[in-house]
């Protein structure tokens, strides 16, 4: 028998039941840090200005046909009804990265599940649980020096992340061993469930989920007959660029396909190859650190065809950082785009609009408080509630299989408008 979420109730601060996703299709905000907006202002040709942002555009499935975008029925409030009780000093934790070049896109995580964190603990006095922030830098090697931390703190009964498929990696079997509850918001290698870690669960669709869906959409609806695919080297960026080659078959030209290293500045060997292609589009699988470079760089070259990227790529900091030369950009996204009202909320909490995650660093933040406020008060009866967890969250229905991944879920198109 499944575990169903609390429902908001009509008090909640929030009312996030009414107009869940296509209320909420505004552009997506800044990420990180800083006085931010909910757009990037570019200088024209003719000296003025024009302000670009995120915008979601459709949701596709895994043919990559346009389907129609569905409310999320009753969404779980992480309030509850009041009444829990748990230890003093009952804490989860966030690990991904808050500093460094990729910071925007762990720090949306977090702003998001401090949200949650925040209604649960004014709603509930005899219930006070603390979010415990680990920075990873969303450096697999730095993470291996985090994860020991964390499990050692046997306050954490739950960990929301880690953020990166590259630092998951590296530390999930430190997780594994030691019973600790891993729910991540964005990491989507698809070899990560493949590990045997029952305490691992994924709180969005997968590359294997997102490679075809986004190919197959470029191909059937965007028409590219050509595409060049460019990888960054890490895990994530290696995975997504053979899930998105393999679902382009015959459209992935072999002759533009290139690799770069996460931390390059310099693609001018990229840009020449792909510049001396006939193709109808470059898609990049990477990070915005590179992805907002390495387009000006194109656009620099005299390489106008589309930019396709994916999650990674799909921050404001892409557009604050590439400029003019993000316009027209297509992101794909396994996250869904943020509810009017949590929209709001979060901005009022973080001083920030949300951005790619916060949307789900609330909704599985709010898993695991749901189950602290059924009375879980250990590390392994919290694995069990979300292994038998079945309810709607703002992005989507949150119910896993029994290798950790979502028992339903679908990709987000954007485009930098």
């Amino acid at each position: 028998m499944h575990r169903t979420a609390r429902r908001a109730s009509g008090g909640a601060a929030l009312l996030l039941a009414a107009t869940l996703v296509l209320t909420a299709c505004g552009p997506q905000s800044q990420g990180g840090g800083g006085d931010e907006t909910t757009g990037t202002s570019t200088e024209t040709d003719d000296g003025g200005s024009t302000e670009l942002s995120i915008v979601p555009s459709v949701q596709i499935d895994i043919e990559g046909a346009e389907v129609e975008a569905t409310e999320g029925g009753d969404p779980a409030d992480p309030a509850g009804d009041g009444s829990a009780e748990c230890a003093e000093g009952t804490a989860i934790a966030m690990a991904g990265a808050l500093t460094g070049p990729n910071a925007a896109l762990g720090l949306n995580i977090l702003y998001g599940a401090q949200l949650a964190v925040d209604e649960f603990n004014a709603a509930n006095p005899g219930c006070q649980v603390t979010i415990k922030e680990f920075d990873t830098e969303g450096d697999p090697q730095k993470a291996t020096q985090v994860a020991p931390q964390i499990v050692g703190d046997a306050s954490v009964l739950g960990l929301l992340g880690p953020a990166f498929s590259g630092e998951t990696a590296a530390t999930g079997d430190v997780f594994s061993q030691a019973g600790l509850l891993s729910l991540s918001a964005s990491a989507t290698n698809p070899d990560l469930t493949k590990n045997g870690w029952t305490n691992f669960f994924r709180g969005l669709a997968n590359d294997a989920v997102q490679g075809p869906s986004v190919a197959k959409y470029l191909v059937n609806t965007k028409s590219f007959g050509s595409v060049c695919v460019v990888s960054d080297n890490s895990d994530y960026g290696i995975g997504l660029a053979q899930q998105i080659t393999e679902g382009l078959g015959d459209a992935a030209n072999d002759e533009c396909a290139a690799e770069v290293k996460t931390g390059d500045k310099d693609f001018s060997a990229a840009v020449q190859i792909i510049s001396g292609a006939d193709a109808d589009a470059v898609f990049y699988a990477g990070y915005y650190a590179e992805a907002a470079p390495f387009v000006q760089q194109l656009r620099d070259g005299g390489v106008d065809i589309p930019f396709v990227s994916a999650d990674g790529t799909n921050d404001p900091q892409f557009v604050s950082q590439a400029g003019a030369s993000s316009e027209g950009a297509i992101l794909s996204c396994p996250c869904g785009p943020a509810p009017d009202e949590f929209a709001a909320a979060y901005e009022e909490s973080a001083g920030q609009a949300p951005g790619v995650y916060s949307v789900e660093g609330y909704d599985l933040a709010t898993v695991m408080l749901s189950g602290i406020a059924s009375g879980v008060a250990d590390r392994a009866g919290l694995i069990d509630y979300v292994a038998n967890y079945s309810g709607d969250g703002l992005a989507r229905t949150y119910e896993w299989d029994s290798a950790g991944e979502l028992a339903a879920a679908l990709i987000w198109i954007y485009e930098v408008q």
